[in-house]
């Protein structure tokens, strides 16, 4: 389990009961929507407005404490700062799902970078599909 208030104070920022709770929630579901994250945390905070949770929610943007994923069609996904890897989106349910960087595309990333002299600080990588439980559902 993440220790979210030393991971918000190394990023500059105060951790307060609102973040990390919402930090918690986002751990536990993997990537949630601003919607989702205000159901969750609302439970344990009725006060809590949807007003705070947008304005720390992109706080911690800023900061590097979440990673926005961005899905077609439907509204933004949040998920705590991590190591790079892929995101395999799908474009019928919203679901996401991690997958770790392949060598192979790595070395491709690298050789594009050096050709185009550009120096690549982090990368995210979203691949839009239909996941196998919904082709499963489509197929039926």
């Amino acid at each position: 389990m993440t220790d979210y208030a030393t991971l918000l104070k190394e990023s500059g920022l105060k951790a307060t009961f609102q973040r990390m709770n919402m930090l918690e929630s986002i751990e536990n579901n993997g990537h949630m929507s601003i919607d989702a994250i205000y159901e969750e945390v609302v439970k344990k905070h009725p006060s809590l407005s949807l007003a705070t949770v947008y304005k720390n929610i992109i706080l911690m943007v800023e900061n590097t404490v979440l990673v926005e994923v961005p899905i077609e069609g439907r509204k933004i996904k949040y998920e705590l700062a991590k190591v790079d890897h892929i995101h395999l989106v799908c474009t019928k349910c919203g679901e996401v799902e991690d997958r770790p960087h392949n060598v192979n595309a790595d070395a491709v990333f690298s050789s594009m970078t050096k050709d185009e002299n550009f120096s690549l600080s982090k990368q995210q990588i979203n691949l839009y599909g239909v996941c196998a439980h919904c082709q499963e559902a489509i197929a039926s």
